[in-house]
């Protein structure tokens, strides 16, 4: 999951000065870790405890939102989520954002099939995203890290994604030039499909999602984290830098999580 962790850092500086090339500073000064981050680690200590708690998953995917929400309200949340983290009870929302496939990652990686991945994602999705689009997109992606991690090809994958999620998918040069800013799960996340798909390493993979444009911190970190499970290798010099911009309790969960369900880094 740490692939998805770094594709949000390195796009968090393009997110709102969007780049339509390849050729970009991976760590310009003012990188940092954003929401996608955040609640990326909230699924991750979810599924790291759901063995010793006897919480149903959806309300504990809730919890630990709400929890690492007051951890890092100052993360760039938006509005909506805000409001429904700050709430004196958890209520239910049917966001159609792409905020419920940022954090699919770690659930592709946890899961041990593809029902699995399905079942986790809607728990994952009930209080914050009740949307039939948000929860298809965070399928997408974790059932893409799932494919992933599992040794599929990548044509394999794709042609399951377009059998199952997004029919008739294009290219990132079909959509660059007049790709902007939306947060829909539908307009975001084929793209970052499309980034791992035309990629032929980690840093490719992301470097593909920031040069769209539009949502660049959240469509490479869905891209990174599925990048990250097909080919296993993150450049060192990369963890490093992402690394140096954590906290301590982000680096704790990151690397619990690593050890446990991937144990080959």
């Amino acid at each position: 999951m740490l692939g998805a962790v770094i594709g949000d850092i390195i796009g968090s500086t393009y997110e709102w000065h969007n780049v339509k090339t390849k050729d970009f500073d991976l760590f310009p000064e003012k990188s940092r870790f954003t929401d996608d981050t955040i609640l990326s680690v909230a699924v991750a200590d979810a599924l790291l405890h759901r063995e010793v708690s006897d919480i149903p998953m959806h309300k504990a995917y809730a919890m630990w939102y709400r929890q690492y929400y007051h951890r890092y309200p100052d993360a760039g949340f938006g509005q909506m989520f805000s409001e429904w983290a700050r709430a004196d009870v958890i209520r239910v929302q049917r966001s159609f954002g792409n905020g419920a496939a940022m954090r699919a990652a770690p659930i592709g990686y946890a899961a041990s099939s593809i029902r699995e991945v399905k079942k986790e994602v809607y728990a994952s999705c009930r209080y914050t995203h009740r949307n039939r689009e948000a929860i298809k997109g965070a399928q997408a992606v974790a059932v893409c890290v799932y494919l992933a991690k599992t040794g599929v090809e990548k044509k394999e994958i794709r042609n399951y994604m377009e059998k199952h999620y997004y029919p008739g998918l294009t290219s990132l040069d079909a959509l660059r030039a007049g790709y902007v800013f939306d947060s829909r799960a539908s307009y975001s996340v084929p793209p970052a499909l499309l980034a791992f798909f035309e990629s032929d390493s980690y840093e490719d993979a992301v470097r593909n999602a920031v040069s769209i444009g539009g949502d660049s911190d959240t469509i490479a970190c869905m891209a990174g984290g599925i990048a990250q499970a097909y080919y296993h290798e993150i450049p060192m010099e990369i963890k490093d830098r992402a690394f140096a911009l954590l906290d301590t309790g982000l680096r704790t969960v990151i690397r619990q999580f690593t050890e446990k369900y991937l144990p080959l880094g």
